[in-house]
């Protein structure tokens, strides 16, 4: 079989790459390298990978891109390709959200649409269309509210998945993940920031309280996870993907990193901001029915892994 993956060179991306080549599947990756983050991490993402003779790396704009030129011949799409970030969504930079969330999903949605081979289009959401609510665990039909221009054009992909699936029959299966975290993450998200200074002993700015709740996901299930609604997923659903255990705290989080370092740091708590949720837990059940997906790594042992690898970089 052969698989597109795209934002390849990306936290979630490279992983899912490592796993499909591995396994002797046929992959090719593209990614357009945009600046959001250092490039040199996400080279580092793809190093191991450009040595195997199944995996083909495109550095490209998908945008600029023939696309139904790429999707000659491929059998399944993992859509990881979009502008992270929610904090940094607001004001005239929603105008590259709107790019590359929204719009890039809708293009290669119109080349899926023309595609023969097509078997399953498996698109990356996010916990962040639900928005700030109480209903917790988080279940698929709830009321969408996101807080976040990032948390929109996420909704909208997903909006896009399910009209091509009903309109043109686009095999379209959307995955809400829920924090995710482990070997590779972004420099721009939490834990790579926490586990970062407490190693170089640079304060932490925490914004509001540190009582927050996250449901974070293992990046190794987040992977399992596109696989399986690769293979499995039925066309048209919308389906939780979260981790092992219930919302973990801010605050228990940093004190875990402090344990697992062996180092201290100064924590300095700053105003909630804008588009930030207070709680996020998964109603995975759906997931568990119609993938047989369950969580296979504990926050603890996660989070270690992830330390390990931070350690290589930045000591």
């Amino acid at each position: 079989m052969k698989h597109l993956i795209t934002g390849a060179a990306g936290f979630v991306g490279s992983n899912i790459a490592k796993e499909l080549v591995e396994k002797g599947e046929e992959v090719v990756g593209v990614d357009c390298f945009t600046d959001y983050y250092s490039r040199d991490l996400k080279e580092r993402n793809i190093k191991e990978l450009k040595n195997y003779n199944n995996f083909k790396f495109i550095e490209a704009d998908l945008l600029d891109m023939d696309l139904n030129k790429l999707l000659k011949n491929i059998d399944y799409i993992y859509h990881q390709a979009a502008q992270a970030g929610v904090r940094s969504s607001w004001g005239q930079d929603f105008e590259i959200y709107s790019r590359n969330n929204i719009l890039l999903t809708q293009k290669l949605l119109e080349a899926a649409r023309e595609s023969k081979e097509l078997k399953k289009f498996v698109y990356a959401s996010s916990s962040s269309v639900y928005g700030d609510t109480n209903k917790l665990p988080m279940q698929e039909d709830n009321r969408l509210q996101p807080v976040s221009p990032y948390g929109v054009s996420k909704l909208a992909g997903e909006n896009l998945c399910y009209l091509y699936y009903k309109n043109f029959k686009v095999p379209a299966v959307s995955l809400r993940y829920f924090t995710v975290y482990g070997v590779g993450q972004r420099p721009d998200m939490a834990f790579h920031i926490f586990i970062r200074s407490f190693l170089k002993g640079e304060n932490i700015h925490i914004f509001g309280d540190g009582k927050q709740s996250r449901n974070f996901t293992y990046v190794s299930d987040i992977v399992r996870a596109n696989i399986l609604a690769a293979e499995k997923g039925p066309a048209g659903e919308i389906i939780n993907i979260g981790g092992a255990g219930e919302g973990i705290k801010l605050n228990e989080t940093l004190e875990l990193i402090k344990e697992l370092t062996n180092r201290e740091t100064e924590v300095i708590y700053t105003d909630k901001v804008k588009g930030d949720v207070k709680h996020t837990s998964a109603d995975i059940s759906r997931a568990e029915n119609l993938l047989n997906y369950s969580p296979g790594v504990d926050f603890q042992t996660g989070l270690s892994r992830e330390v390990e690898w931070l350690k290589n970089i930045y000591l």
